[in-house]
């Protein structure tokens, strides 16, 4: 079973489609929502953790982009410069997956990326910029311009 994070963006025209539901119904993937900013009438955005067998997973990801939805997988868009890292911790405080968690036996920051959803909040958190990558909160606005 693999698993991947996704960000969905739902125009007004799909927005109110039954096309999550679709997801676990026809496609055996199951999902989690890791966060939702809806905006009715206007435009939804969803990121995903999809579950599923590859086949199935790969399955889906066609299915939304032929319902025009724009989908980016978001797995291992944010990375940590071990180099410039000083384990101070900050990334943690704000890091709502725990994809970033304090190893309490080496107090050494551990970064998990397949918990990781790409939030961008590491990257306003880190004080020497060790967190690098395109982010959700941040960089969103770039990732729908350019599908």
């Amino acid at each position: 079973m693999e698993s991947r994070n996704v960000l969905l963006i739902f125009n007004q025209h799909i927005m109110y489609k039954p096309i999550i539901y679709r997801i676990a119904k026809d496609f055996n993937v199951i999902f989690n929502v890791l966060e939702a900013k809806i905006l009715p009438k206007q435009e939804g955005r969803l990121i995903l953790q999809l579950s599923g067998e590859k086949q199935d997973l790969d399955a889906c990801i066609t299915y939304l982009k032929d319902e025009e939805v724009v989908v980016d997988i978001l797995a291992d868009k944010i990375q940590r410069d071990e180099d410039r890292c000083v384990h101070c911790g900050a990334c943690t405080a704000v890091c709502r997956t725990d994809a970033l968690v304090i190893n309490r036996e080496t107090m050494m920051v551990e970064f998990h990326p397949d918990r990781c959803v790409a939030c961008g909040l590491c990257k306003l958190a880190c004080p020497v910029k060790a967190m690098s990558g395109i982010s959700i909160d941040v960089d969103s606005e770039e990732l729908a311009v350019k599908a």
